[in-house]
């Protein structure tokens, strides 16, 4: 079980994007460690023209890594993540207060 799903709300601990507020998880690149998060690490990208799409210069975002972001808990700090199993059933639990954390809902 992952520690940071998609559809998470993080906050940025390290970088040039460090403290600010919270963001979501886009997308969770599970192979290199890496986590695509909404706002942060923006690049800039030069596309070239295809039948179906205009060129031009586009802005992004980047990968950064799993170590640099750290979950939200349900009092809207960033905490560490833990397992739990109740019922035979394995859940996530902030280490700060001991509360689950909520699965994330899809949007």
């Amino acid at each position: 079980m992952a520690k940071i799903k998609r559809n998470d709300l993080v906050v940025v601990i390290a970088g040039k994007n460090k403290g600010t507020s919270t963001h979501r998880v886009l997308r969770v690149l599970t192979d290199k460690n890496r986590v695509l998060v909404e706002g942060v690490n923006i690049v800039t990208k030069h596309k070239k023209p295809t039948q179906t799409q205009q060129g031009g210069i586009v802005k992004q975002e980047a990968p950064i890594h799993i170590s640099n972001v750290m979950v939200v808990d349900s009092d809207g700090k960033p905490t560490r993540v833990g397992f739990s199993t109740e019922s035979g059933k394995k859940t996530r639990i902030a280490r700060s207060n001991g509360a689950n954390i909520a699965e994330p809902k899809a949007k």
